[in-house]
């Protein structure tokens, strides 16, 4: 029995992005240690629509998520959501460790390489993406953002389909190689199931560019965070200015009606 319990939080639906999920737990899997075992927990209805509000809305189940998991005796939080929606408030009102998607991925990205290039899976994710690069300081490590024109559907069905992953695969690639030549030396798939589709292999690259897998690399992270908890103190974050925790009062207000 592992010893450490990590709650993986995606905004995902377990119905209709089957073929995805049931990838992303089975790599979950066979990445971790045997001390930390994974459980996938999914949003209903997903992230499908593209929009702010909607962001608003995961960001706010993404609170109550941390809450839950931190009263389940979970050891950490892991938000397989690339946009990191909430991000800052999650961290806020829990004290064990949280990582987002973006913001992992991202820093880790720029000890690969000097230039980042990401890419989404549809553009009006671009701002979106751009806003986070600001909110993270990279502008100088990014060369920009790029998107595949297709949906969320064309990715869950290259899950599933040889033949549809057989339509998107060029798609993406063009993509990447307009980073690539703009000084990209890094691909950041902005996003679990271009993560999964394209970076999942083992040293997969474009080119000599590595392609970044955020799902394991926030696995890993998050076994990190634990044992740096755990062993040395560490992994603490700052309850000064967005960190700060909430009253219990507005806590108890938010998980009332919020």
């Amino acid at each position: 029995m592992s010893k450490y319990k990590i709650w993986f939080q995606g905004a995902t639906d377990r119905v209709h992005m089957a073929p995805y999920i049931s990838k992303v737990e089975a790599h979950l899997k066979s990445v971790l240690d045997p001390d930390f075992s994974a459980t996938f927990h999914t949003t209903t209805p997903p992230a499908t629509t593209t929009h702010a509000i909607t962001e608003y809305r995961i960001g706010r189940n993404l609170i109550k998520h941390a809450v839950e998991a931190e009263r389940q005796g979970y050891a950490a939080m892991a938000i397989t959501h690339f946009q990191d929606a909430g991000l800052a408030e999650v961290k806020s009102v829990v004290d064990i460790p949280v990582l987002g998607l973006g913001e992992t991925t991202l820093m880790h990205a720029c000890t690969l390489g000097r230039k980042l290039g990401l890419v989404t899976i549809n553009p009006v994710f671009i701002p979106w993406h751009e806003d986070q690069v600001i909110r993270y300081g990279l502008q100088s490590r990014v060369v920009g953002v790029r998107a595949v024109q297709a949906t969320v559907k064309d990715f869950i069905d290259s899950f599933a389909s040889d033949e549809a992953k057989g339509v998107l695969a060029p798609k993406w690639e063009h993509e990447c190689r307009i980073l690539l030549d703009a000084g990209a030396d890094v691909i950041v798939p902005a996003g679990g199931l271009p993560m999964m589709l394209f970076g999942a292999q083992r040293g997969a690259n474009i080119d000599g560019a590595p392609i970044v897998n955020g799902i394991t690399l926030i696995a890993k992270t998050a076994e990190l965070a634990i044992r740096l908890r755990e062993q040395a103190g560490m992994f603490t974050v700052s309850r000064r200015s967005n960190y700060v925790k909430p009253p219990e009062k507005a806590l108890r207000e938010f998980l009332e009606q919020g």
